[in-house]
This record gives C-alpha cells, structure tokens and sequence, in this order.
C-alpha cells in the first residue's frame, strides 16, 4: 500500500513587485511537489495581472488576486498556511503581524523591517502568537559563505579578533537605489539597513554573535542633486519619455525590458509610482558612502565599509583570530560595460546582462607559520546571488535539510537590523550608539 500522499503548504504573496519573481517560480516549477501558490495581494492589480500572464508562460494557473486593503481576508478564504511578504520595506510589519494572528507563518523579504518600533511589533507577534518568522537573507546561502561558517564554526583562525568586510556596488548596481522607492530613508531605512543588513547578518552568523555598540560615518557624495558637482547629471526627473536620458549610463530604460515594462511603466496610472527617477534628482535622502566600526558581545570588533558608486562590484572579507586569518575576495563584475551601463542589475535579473564582465571568487586561509592555503567551493556562480537564490528556496519552500542553521529566524532580523539601525542613530548624533538603547533582546 503506498503512503497517503502529501499536501502541499498553500503559500500568497503581498508585493507583486520584481523580487516577487523569484519566489513565484520557484513556486510553480521547482518546489510544486511540496508547495503552492494560492493567492496574490498588493496595492497595484497591473502588477499581479502581470505575475499571473507570467503564471500561464510557466503552464500554470493564475491565482486569486486581493488588495492590499483585502489581505486578512485573503488569508481565511484561501487557507493560507504561509506568507511571503516582498513589499516595500517600511509595510512588512503590518503584513507579517497580521499573517501571524491570522494563524500563519510567515517569510518576509530582507530587512525584515525599518525601525526599532516596528521591529518590535513583529518580534511580539511571534512570542504571542508562537508562529514562525523566517528571514530571507539570501546570503546565508551562497556556498562561499556556507565554507566560511565551516571554517570558523571549526576554529580555523582560532578566537575571533576582528573582521574587516568591504562592499562595492557599481555604478549600474548601485545607482538603481537611486532611482527607485529606496531612495527615499522613512520607507527602505536606507543602505545599512536595506542592503547593507545583508552583511550584518553574516557577520552575526559567522561570528555566533550580536552587535554591542556602532559606531558610523556616512554622507551622499555622488548620487543626489549635490552629486551634480561631479559632471554626470543630465536635465531629468525620470528617464522614461525623456530626450535627455537618451545615452545617459544612469538612466534606466524600461521599455526596453519586457517585465519591468509590464511590472512598472504599464502599472503607473495606478499608483503613479515611476521605478526610473534620474540618480541625481532632488529627494535622495540615503547616503551612498558609509563606514563603521561595530564591537560584538564576544569582544570582536568589525570595521565596515559600503560604496555604492564603485567601478567595478564585489567585497572582501577579512577574519583575524588566534591561529591566522580568512580571507574571502569576490568579483561579481570587474567593470561596467557601456553596452548595459543604464539596464538593470539586481532583484530577479541579478547578473544576468553581465556576460562580458569579468567574475571570480577567491577563499585563503592564512594559517601561522604555513603557506597560504586555497580553499576549493564548488557550486558558486555569479549569478542568482551566487547560486544563493535557489538553494535558499529549496530551504524554505521545498523542506531541504539545514544542518548549518541557514534559515534566520525573527531574533536573526532583528539583530541585523539593529546594527544598521544603531548605525543610522550614530550618523545622526556623531556618537556611538549602544545597541540596547535602542531595543532590548533576549
């Protein structure tokens, strides 16, 4: 007698948006056996039509769509067990808190919030609740970082002193937060919080850690209207329908990219959102430049660095201990071809115009008194996050096995976002911030 077969989790997502795309694939082609798409919700209905046309490419049904007014309705009449939540960053606690009391779990899009409050809120849902919040920090994912937590969870370097962690992001990569919602601090918390919590994380994992105390320098020194100084600024507020964006490297073309047409240029008369603001128009109140100095709870210290208007994109990594140093050097790209200068690189299209830009990927142990030592990792690749992407989902969706502890949970978010936070309460004040002056932790 064969076993009763098994049902799959009913999964809807709030925030028809690009990064949705990834988790509506792996949905409908490479987890269907184990799980299922059964609704949409968000403020745009062009957006989820367009999810849908997509749904059918896939030979897949569509699925309902609801408002976002509609979403605790949404989730009693399709039964859903679990959320994903992709939206714009400062709605993710509204959509994860009412997910949670509704009965379901939830996975919510890195940060998993923009401030101390709202973290609060989420983190209160689930100890009264006592349902699952499981970050989506890709990273966790990437085989080079699985090696290094291997390599430092078996004390390859020893006691941890210090960690040095530089992040580059080109002028393709980077000038799209420009462009974009991110753009604008009270709804993405800004770069060391949208992006930059990405590496916090890490860090926190690799370390078996949590921040102490942040220390932070920051400033808008090339995007902006004051980035105008530096030459490149053409007379536009969005590229779209503009003469002068034609040939501008920073002007992002919709039309010329089928789903973003449909996701955002056909979707505009309904929510007048314009995904392709010119770089260097007023209203940017992010930095582009930043710098930290962090202390954790074990007494190991990180200093940070994040540029986001780099030549070529990648980050090093640096990890000192007692018996040597780790080093990890990546090029996601070794410059910006002109020939996809202004197209888009980031959320489901990550790498994928880069063909004729240059990657690698390099991790040295540096043990004491021996010669370096090459550590092989198979499976990176430059695209999908470095192969991140589909594992993470495989996690998440498909119930893969996770002896490294990969999944992050509401406590994990909340402790990457408290050091971004704690370094956006220090550019404010010109002093170190204290961590649990801003939120108190188990």
């Amino acid at each position: 007698m064969s076993p009763p077969a098994r049902e799959r989790v009913r999964h809807a997502l709030v925030g028809a948006g690009a990064r949705a795309e990834m988790f509506v694939r792996a949905l409908a082609l490479d987890h269907a056996d184990t799980a299922e798409l059964v609704a949409f919700a968000d403020v745009n209905q062009r957006r989820m039509e367009a999810h849908n046309r997509w749904l059918a490419e896939l030979g897949r049904p569509p699925v309902p769509t609801y408002a976002a007014g509609d979403f605790t309705a949404m989730l009693a009449k399709e039964r859903v067990d679990v959320v994903l939540v992709t939206s714009v960053d400062a709605t993710h606690d509204e959509y994860v808190t009412a997910a949670l009391r509704a009965g379901c779990d939830v996975v919510v899009e890195k940060p998993m919030t923009v401030d101390a409050d709202r973290c609060r809120r989420i983190l209160d849902a689930v100890a009264a609740t006592g349902r699952r919040v499981t970050v989506a920090f890709n990273y966790r994912y990437n085989p080079l970082h699985e090696q290094v937590r291997r390599l430092l969870a078996d004390g390859a370097v020893g006691e941890i002193g210090s960690v040095h962690f530089e992040w580059l992001l080109d002028v393709r990569h980077g000038a799209d937060y420009f462009r974009r919602w991110h753009r604008d601090k009270s709804v993405s918390g800004g770069l060391l919080v949208h992006k930059s919590g990405h590496h916090f994380d890490l860090v926190n994992w690799w370390l078996d850690a949590r921040p102490v105390e942040v220390h932070a320098y920051g400033r808008l020194f090339f995007y902006g209207a004051d980035g105008r100084r530096h030459g490149y600024a053409r007379d536009y507020d969005r590229a779209h329908g503009s003469p002068a964006a034609d040939g501008d490297p920073f002007a992002l073309r919709l039309a010329d990219h089928p789903r973003l047409r449909e996701l955002y240029l056909d979707a505009e008369a309904e929510d007048g959102y314009h995904r392709d603001r010119n770089v260097f128009a007023p209203g940017v109140t992010i930095e582009d430049d930043l710098a930290l100095l962090a202390r954790y709870d074990t007494g190991a210290t990180m200093t940070y660095h994040l540029t986001a208007y780099a030549p070529w994109e990648g980050y090093r990594v640096m990890v000192n201990g007692s018996r040597g140093r780790l080093e990890l050097e990546v090029t996601e790209s070794d410059h910006v071809s002109p020939a996809v200068a202004g197209a888009l690189k980031g959320a489901a299209l990550h790498g994928d115009e880069a063909a004729v830009e240059q990657g690698a990927a390099r991790l040295t142990l540096r043990p004491f008194w021996a010669p370096p030592v090459q550590i092989p990792v198979d499976g990176w690749t430059r695209r999908g996050h470095g192969g991140a992407d589909a594992r993470m989902t495989r996690v998440l969706l498909g119930g893969e096995p996770d002896p490294l502890g990969r999944a992050a949970t509401a406590r994990d978010g909340a402790l990457a976002l408290l050091t971004g936070l704690a370094a956006n309460r220090s550019l404010e004040t010109g002093a170190p911030v204290r961590v649990a002056d801003l939120l108190t932790l188990p």
